[in-house]
């Protein structure tokens, strides 16, 4: 796949986004994991679920994030519910009017490739067939990436290309805080993300003001 077949929601993966928000919720996301900071939005259903995703990501909290570093499916019924998980995401998904939210890795053995997250505007349980459904899809999902990294590696394309690229940006600005203020990368994106809810933007947003230096984090920026 390439970056502009990944940003265009073409191919398999974003067939199986649209059959899990037609037939099991209002919105889906495939994401692929990393247990650093590296992530990268791989298909989606529409805009309101690829947002949904960059808030786990800016935030580092949410269902999606439990899901992929615990290695089993996250049910959320009722975001609403005072369990006090991921007060931040909780939050962001209440303002964008998320009522459920369902996660699942993206797994075959040891191999854990990242998660397919589903999200509902009413509340409510996955419960037998419809679960059943959801997890098999899950499955589906990691075949389809695993073969596409195999095909890509066999016709010599670079690995990179299959991972959408969406959150370049994100990656390059990270790298450019990172040089201009002598800091590691994990320190950069922190004072991205910090910058980004600051100024109440998104992520993306603000990565690529800095990337087309609109804007410049200095050494006292939060």
């Amino acid at each position: 796949m390439t970056r502009r077949a990944a940003r265009d929601g073409a191919g398999l993966p974003a067939a199986v986004c649209a059959t899990g928000a037609d037939e099991l919720a209002d919105g889906a996301a495939i994401t692929l994991r990393t247990e650093g900071r590296a992530q990268e939005l791989l298909a989606t259903s529409g805009l309101w679920a690829a947002k949904l995703e960059e808030a786990q990501y800016a935030l580092g909290e949410g269902p999606g994030v439990v899901a992929y570093t615990s290695g089993g499916p996250v049910l959320v019924g009722d975001v609403t519910a005072p369990e006090g998980r991921w007060p931040m995401f909780t939050d962001a998904a209440r303002a964008a009017g998320v009522a459920a939210v369902f996660a699942f890795p993206l797994q075959t053995g040891a191999i854990r490739l990242g998660t397919l997250d589903l999200y509902r505007r009413t509340t409510g349980w996955l419960a037998g067939d419809a679960l059943a459904d959801a997890l098999l899809l899950a499955d589906l999902t990691t075949m389809l990436i695993l073969r596409q990294v195999l095909d890509d590696e066999s016709a010599g394309r670079e690995p990179a290309d299959q991972f959408g690229g969406v959150y370049e940006d994100v990656h390059i600005a990270t790298g450019m805080i990172a040089v201009q203020l002598r800091i590691d990368l994990p320190e950069a994106f922190a004072r991205l993300r910090a910058h980004a809810f600051g100024e109440g933007r998104s992520l993306l947003e603000v990565s690529r003001d800095v990337v087309a230096r609109r804007i410049e984090l200095d050494r006292g920026a939060e």
